[in-house]
């Protein structure tokens, strides 16, 4: 098999500002949302571009506008016309865009029939949010459509549909995501937009409030406080059918972890070795190789789950086989669509032996929207040299994929990942496999106890996990890090300063990279 490339996989994902450009797309798009409703005029979108172009977002998947909010900024008053939606947006146009007020109003968000499912609306709202805090603005606004209340309209009041939407009686496409992304119900508004047959004119009106608002203080850029919320799988090894079978496995977890918000979702070290108990079996070299064959459907499976739950999963590790070479790779699957990979660096005697897999030769770091990362298969966390390399490079956090058979082997991989906190002032999260698969060579027994890391001082957790599962059962854990605590700690404020106290003119970490020698 020739090397994969993994542009061939990637969704390109891009929040963006809305651009005139975009207006036909918009224009369809908004017509097959909103089909009973007067589209956008050119003329007002591009006053809403020239008033306020910040507030006008897209979202991007492939070159396909897929959705869109629009919004402006206005100075609350409690006896502003806030039910008339003509008034409140100056009828589409934002002329009275406010740049000193104190409230952002959402005029519009849509999301095309074809990517709905995909959590679309959640990145709008947090792109909302991140313009209310970086405008330091006490709240936003919106007035919902409840298109879902036409149905319904016969047999209750608009007042009672909401109740019950409220209550998860019902559900209703608009107002269910909007609870969803912590806005709460403040009122109900009749004719609000009369054209809006779905919704009979209804209109919900709903107020999110922005914690980090400062009364007074100018525009905020940064937080003092940059939480990241980790969530790290425990999943249980058996036999599957297929590899449909596998993927709503991996799914299931994908899911609960996007229901909690998270902003990494981390995988075990070749979970992927249960799809050969649906092959034939054969001698285990043979077979490692015969598993690199589903390295495509595992690519396309983690990818679209990425973007359509918004969580940037470490997909464990898979066997590739490039150029007749037997990999063990770990990748990394970004909620925007594009992916990285790293290879793992040291092969233990039993990958050796029983699969013949062979080593890579560079430590990676990975960008992400929550800063850098890098990845460490297994074995490769015990050997400090790489974690330097990692934290030379930016790291702050390190996910820890592994596999072990015996409590022995796990307990290496737990107290070298909690020594690599301690000496380079970062957060390590692993992740095991538990479980059996009967009759499938050096991946029949499994020993894990996922965990979450940090260094070992009062400003974190109690004997430095943060949060651990409990032995071989399958679970997932979730758990907040701030990364800003990390920098704060090493710059001074820890007990001790094991990276600035390095004697590095006694002995430093040398490697090759691209041709060129570095030092740690």
């Amino acid at each position: 098999m020739d090397k994969l490339n993994l542009k061939d996989f990637e969704w390109k994902t891009i929040v963006r500002p809305l651009r005139i450009d975009d207006f036909d797309a918009l224009i369809d798009m908004q017509q097959r949302c909103f089909p009973s409703m007067q589209p956008w005029g050119r003329d007002q979108i591009e006053s809403q571009l020239r008033t306020f172009p910040e507030g006008q977002i897209c979202i991007e998947i492939d070159g396909e506008l897929a959705a869109s909010s629009s919004s402006l900024i206005v100075d609350y008053d409690p006896n502003l016309s806030w039910h008339d939606w003509t008034k409140v947006t100056d009828n589409g146009y934002i002329r009275n865009h406010d740049p000193k007020g104190d409230t952002l109003y959402g005029i519009e968000i849509m999301v095309d029939p074809k990517f709905r499912g995909m959590k679309l609306s959640r990145r709008l709202y947090d792109a909302r949010k991140e313009i209310c805090r970086s405008h330091n603005l006490s709240r936003i606004i919106i007035g919902g459509r409840i298109p879902g209340y036409g149905a319904h309209a016969d047999k209750m009041s608009a007042r009672e549909y909401v109740e019950r939407v409220i209550d998860k009686t019902l559900f209703d496409p608009v107002l269910t995501a909007q609870l969803s992304n912590g806005f709460a119900l403040q009122g109900l508004i009749a004719d609000y937009f009369p054209s809006d047959t779905s919704s009979r004119g209804y209109a919900t009106f709903l107020e999110w409030r922005n914690l980090d608002h400062q009364p007074g203080a100018k525009r905020r850029y940064h937080h003092p406080v940059e939480l990241i919320r980790l969530a790290a799988v425990q999943y249980q090894m058996r036999a599957v059918n297929s590899f449909e079978e596998f993927a709503q496995q991996c799914e299931f977890f994908i899911d609960v972890a996007s229901d909690y918000k998270s902003d990494f979702v981390l995988f075990p070290e070749l979970m992927t070795t249960q799809l050969l108990s649906c092959v034939p079996g054969t001698r285990s070299g043979q077979a490692a190789r015969k598993l690199s064959e589903f390295t495509p459907q595992y690519l396309e499976l983690f990818t679209e789950m990425a973007v359509k739950y918004n969580v940037n999963v470490i997909g464990g590790s898979q066997f590739v086989l490039e150029n007749e070479v037997l990999y063990n790779v770990a990748y990394l699957f970004r909620r925007d669509g594009t992916l990285g990979k790293q290879y793992k660096i040291h092969i233990t005697p039993s990958e050796r032996k029983w699969w013949g897999v062979s080593p890579g030769n560079r430590v990676e770091v990975f960008d992400t929207d929550c800063g850098t990362i890098a990845i460490l298969v297994c074995y490769d966390i015990e050997f400090p040299e790489l974690v330097r390399i990692a934290a030379q490079k930016g790291a702050r956090i390190i996910f820890v994929p592994f596999n072990t058979d015996t409590r022995h082997g796990y307990l290496r991989i737990r107290h070298c990942a909690l020594a690599r906190c301690v000496e380079n002032h970062l957060y390590v999260a692993v992740a095991g496999c538990t479980g059996n698969l009967p009759f499938v060579e050096n991946s029949d027994i499994h020993y894990a106890q996922s965990a979450i890391f940090t260094p070992a001082d009062a400003e974190f957790s109690r004997d430095a996990v943060a949060a651990e599962c409990t032995p071989n059962v399958e679970t997932l854990i979730i758990h907040d890090v701030d990364v800003e605590m990390l920098r704060i700690h090493r710059d001074g404020s820890g007990s001790v300063q094991n990276w600035n106290d390095r004697r590095r003119d006694l002995y430093k970490v040398v490697y090759h990279e691209d041709g060129e020698t570095h030092e740690v």
